[in-house]
């Protein structure tokens, strides 16, 4: 062989050899599995009503476990001050001023007003990459058999409370299998024998057990702990006389509002709020133990958070039990107490261990990181960041500014911008009023309004309020002004 045809020969060789290896990598990585994701969302639990966060009046080890284990978020807020368009926010990957529900509209006899057949969710679009896709707990965004009912958006199962209002009771006449309504025999007429969060609860240990094989993701919306304040006595007996001066809540115990919205009594009110924490809290633990148990742990991430500020109703007392760990404001307000929640991350030999992220991050930033860990593109028109950098300890983009808007009491807007905090109140009436500004690096309670001091900031943030909110669709997508009544 000639040296030129040796040479050519050679070239030959290393190309060959190279397209081999990057056929082989290429192999590697699309047999890589994908990540299973597990999403826990509380329902009204307030930022400081987890032992990690500074509650001391009941313990919660499993959750606290989780965040020793994992990240703890110690920046991130909800979607929204209240259930829906908290909901919507997260899995949409928009904020308020642009996602499909704005507010907690119902629908007569059961549900709420529908998200469109046009808006894609995370869930459209995890199944989209393959995922089987479950969602277990209260919904809220559509009617049964609506176009917004959880299977025509994307959801392979669904099981629990289709309507938020219905939500309000924990021993319900009925809950939704798909579109199937499920008779609870034991609920029927005054009788309390089926605590529904614990059959949810169960329902999501199947799906878990049933899908260990596969690649899942498991949205669990749980009800708890949302008035009204009710757990099975072997919870409430944990408590009772350690949360004194205990408080009495009377509320609605027959009528046609009975087990249909309205809020039932409660003779230990403060002991029924940390039974139903300290449940909420074993439930977590289970849904850990059994990931691991089916050796699926390093492959799974397990999110826990919370959908808003701690309420007020049905007896609940957040004053009682420091649940906004001294955040100004509750459920339905923009200040950090409505909007500012516990985020904790548990993804093993990927999320260092008891890791504490100041990152400033938002329900509608759940989307993006859910596509960069299936590795499906990241649609375009919305407002989410992916946080999966800052999970995994690499280089995290942040936002210029978080925005949110809330239709009701008037109308609120609420603006972060780096450390500064803008809220308007009362834009129903006049868009143009003053808005509050405050200092979160100094002033994280929200007690001193500073907007006289600096005015360049106020400009700025009213841009960001004008440029964010689409007027045109406030009295559509969820929203009516006669809500205020309705709690969900």
């Amino acid at each position: 062989m000639s040296k030129p045809q040796a040479f050519i020969w050679a070239i030959f060789v290393v190309l060959i050899l190279g397209n081999c290896k990057r056929q082989e990598e290429k192999s590697e990585t699309t047999n890589t599995p994908k990540s299973n994701i597990i999403y826990i969302l509380a329902d009204d639990l307030g930022y400081g009503d987890l032992g990690v966060m500074g509650q001391t009046r009941f313990p919660t080890p499993n959750i606290d476990q989780l965040a020793a284990d994992g990240m703890l978020f110690t920046q991130h807020y909800s979607g929204s001050t209240v259930c829906a368009p908290s909901r919507s926010a997260l899995l949409t990957g928009q904020h308020t001023g642009h996602t499909f529900i704005r507010g907690n509209r119902e629908i007569q006899p059961e549900g709420q007003y529908p998200m469109a057949a046009s808006v894609t969710t995370i869930a459209e679009l995890l199944k989209s990459a393959g995922y089987v896709t479950g969602a277990f707990g209260k919904w809220g965004l559509g009617y049964p058999a609506s176009e917004g009912d959880p299977n025509n958006q994307g959801f392979d199962e669904f099981y629990g409370y289709n309507c938020q209002r219905m939500g309000h009771n924990y021993y319900p006449y009925h809950l939704w299998e798909n579109q199937t309504k499920v008779t609870l025999d034991g609920n029927v007429g005054t009788q309390t024998q089926t605590y529904a969060p614990d059959l949810i609860h169960e329902k999501s240990l199947e799906f878990i057990e049933k899908h260990k094989d596969t690649t899942f993701f498991m949205y669990y919306p749980s009800i708890i702990p949302h008035a009204e304040l009710a757990a099975p006595e072997e919870y409430i007996s944990k408590f009772r006389g350690k949360l004194e001066p205990e408080k009495s809540y009377e509320g609605i115990d027959k009528g046609a509002d009975y087990k249909k919205g309205g809020y039932g009594s409660q003779e230990e009110t403060h002991a029924a709020f940390a039974a139903m924490v300290h449940l909420l809290d074993r439930q977590v633990g289970e849904i850990r133990k059994k990931v691991e148990e089916l050796g699926i742990t390093e492959n799974t991430l397990i999110i826990f958070t919370s959908d808003n500020g701690p309420h007020q109703e049905g007896g609940a007392d957040p004053d009682y039990f420091n649940s906004n760990a001294g955040l100004r404001g509750h459920k339905r307000d923009l200040y950090e107490g409505g909007i500012r929640v516990p985020m904790i991350a548990y993804w093993p030999q990927k999320i260092r261990a008891n890791s504490t992220s100041d990152h400033v991050s938002v329900f509608w930033d759940f989307l993006p990181t859910a596509c960069d860990i299936a590795q499906i593109d990241i649609p375009k028109g919305i407002d989410g960041i992916s946080y999966l950098p800052e999970l995994l300890g690499g280089d995290q983009k942040k936002h210029d500014h978080l925005y949110w808007e809330f239709l009701e009491q008037g109308g609120k807007q609420a603006v972060r911008f780096g450390d500064w905090k803008g809220v308007r109140l009362n834009m129903d009436n006049d868009p143009e009023a003053a808005i509050e500004l405050y200092d979160l690096n100094n002033d994280l309670g929200e007690q001193y309004n500073v907007a006289s001091e600096h005015p360049e900031i106020v400009a700025q943030i009213a841009t960001i309020m004008a440029q964010e909110h689409s007027r045109s669709q406030e009295f559509s997508f969820g929203y009516e002004k006669d809500q205020e009544t309705n709690n969900p």
